[in-house]
């Protein structure tokens, strides 16, 4: 069984597609910690109703969160490390430690608007203004920089002419959060 450390800043909604499909046993996975850097992060909370460990780590709790991360994540024992819309970037630590083992979420079909500045609501309004007639969702492995990592996995949406940002964000998200379900499924320990 794989062991997960999930760093999430949000609402915590494609966590919770994870917690969902372990707990209906369509995942072999455990989740071992829940880290985020917004004490008042949808995540947190969803992680505590499940019943997985929480830490809060940002500048405001830590000295150097970079190695406050990678603690958590090896008291954990964790296997992979998944940036669920986590808005920090990760530390040299933290990705030398788990260099391949770390994977991201994207709401487009990178390389097509990924890099800084680009999260949320962002892609989705630029990806419409652009005329694109496809979006999607990509899970890549991190690297040192925004949304340059390999590419392991990607679904394709349709953009439909009538869309408004908020209805894009959601037809991508149902279908990120089913990728990252199947992606998950192929990890070993």
């Amino acid at each position: 069984m794989v062991r997960l450390a999930i760093l999430a800043s949000h609402e915590g909604t494609t966590l919770q597609a994870l917690i969902d499909a372990c707990a209906e046993q369509r995942l072999d996975a455990q989740l071992v910690a829940v880290i985020s850097n917004n004490s008042a992060s949808g995540a947190l909370r969803r992680a505590k109703l499940a019943g997985i460990p929480t830490h809060h780590i940002s500048s405001k709790t830590h000295d150097c969160e970079d190695s406050a991360v990678l603690q958590v994540c090896q008291d954990a024992q964790a296997d992979w490390v998944l940036l669920l819309g986590y808005m920090k970037k990760l530390g040299v630590q933290t990705l030398a430690a788990y260099k391949s083992r770390i994977l991201n979420t994207h709401p487009a079909l990178l390389p097509k608007f990924g890099g800084q500045g680009y999260f949320g609501r962002r892609v989705h309004e630029a990806v419409l203004a652009a005329g694109e007639t496809q979006s999607g969702a990509s899970i890549h492995v991190v690297d040192y920089d925004y949304d340059t990592g390999p590419i392991l996995a990607q679904v394709t949406v349709p953009v439909c002419p009538a869309d408004t940002p908020a209805q894009l964000e959601d037809r991508v998200k149902l279908a990120e959060q089913r990728l990252l379900v199947e992606t998950v499924a192929t990890l070993t320990a």
